[in-house]
């Protein structure tokens, strides 16, 4: 008797299939996510914008609560990835976060503001302010070096005030500032909480 040996490219496909299905997916409740408040997006919409049934995505993500988280997560290593910056030098730092204020700010404080309204928000925004209070600690970490307890966790909490999206939007939006002004800004705002203490 022969039995038939598996073929590891067809697993291999499979898997590929697999997983480009699933960023189909994630790529469709992200549309949806930035398109509307969060407690209106609908399964169906997301399957029919990924080109899969609703069954494929709830076995996938296990219903909505579970698609929005592996969205969140998904969003959240986009964005260490575009926040890439050189530890300590000031400039360069500046210059990627307006960068990405620049292609993501606005859909964050649509976020921020529907927080209040729901509350299931929460943890995805906590993940994101989380990410940019340590992105702050790693790159400016050397005007957080010989700092202790509370006095680093308050120069901790300036330089992320500072560097935060409410902070664009107040230069950038409500001031109108060009993109080159709101860095000129960041840096003249940020220039004496860097100094050695």
């Amino acid at each position: 008797m022969e039995f038939a040996v598996p073929r590891p490219y067809r697993m291999g496909a499979r898997a590929q299939a697999t997983e480009e299905t699933g960023e189909r997916i994630l790529d469709a409740v992200a549309e949806v996510f930035w398109e509307r408040p969060s407690d209106q997006i609908s399964l169906e919409e997301v399957a029919r914008r990924a080109g899969v049934t609703v069954r494929t995505v709830i076995r996938r993500f296990g219903g909505k609560q579970g698609l929005l988280e592996a969205g969140a997560a998904r969003e959240a290593q986009r964005e260490r990835g575009e926040r890439e910056a050189p530890v300590g030098d000031v400039p360069a730092a500046v210059a990627v976060l307006i960068k990405n204020y620049e292609g993501t700010g606005d859909r964050a404080l649509k976020m921020l503001a529907e927080e209040q309204r729901l509350p299931g928000l929460t943890p995805f925004v906590d993940l994101g302010r989380a990410l940019h209070r340590d992105w702050c600690a790693r790159v400016f970490a050397p005007a957080l070096t010989g700092r202790t307890g509370v006095e680093r966790r308050r120069r901790l909490a300036q330089i992320a005030a500072v560097c935060d999206v409410y902070t664009w939007k107040l230069l950038r939006r409500d001031a109108g500032l060009s993109r080159r002004q709101t860095e000129l800004a960041l840096l003249e705002l940020l220039t004496p909480m860097l100094e050695a203490p």
